[in-house]
């Protein structure tokens, strides 16, 4: 292998490695908050679980998860996300 190729290549492995470091580090790290959130609607209940890098970001995503399988069509979905919910468990919390 010429000395041109072989930079090359070593370029390409640093470059991967980079990204998967990224990548790792974001789904692991920015996720400090993580809630479980049950909301009925319209006499069904279902719980949720989700983790976001906020406590709100965390609760918004929890109860799109919970309103998923009870709610059908995007006018219920909306509706069904906005509703308080009948409790929230908080698995993990930044300290």
């Amino acid at each position: 292998m010429n000395k041109s190729r072989a930079g090359l290549v070593m370029l390409v492995v640093v470059f991967v490695a980079a990204m998967l470091t990224i990548i790792i580090y974001s789904s692991v790290g920015i996720h400090p908050y993580e809630a479980e959130i049950c909301i009925t609607y319209k006499g069904r209940t279902n719980c949720g679980t989700a983790a976001g890098a906020t406590r709100e970001q965390a609760l918004s995503a929890g109860a799109r998860i919970a309103c998923a399988s009870i709610a059908s069509g995007m006018t219920e979905r909306i509706a069904c996300d906005d509703a308080p919910p009948d409790s929230i468990r908080w698995i993990r919390e930044r300290q």
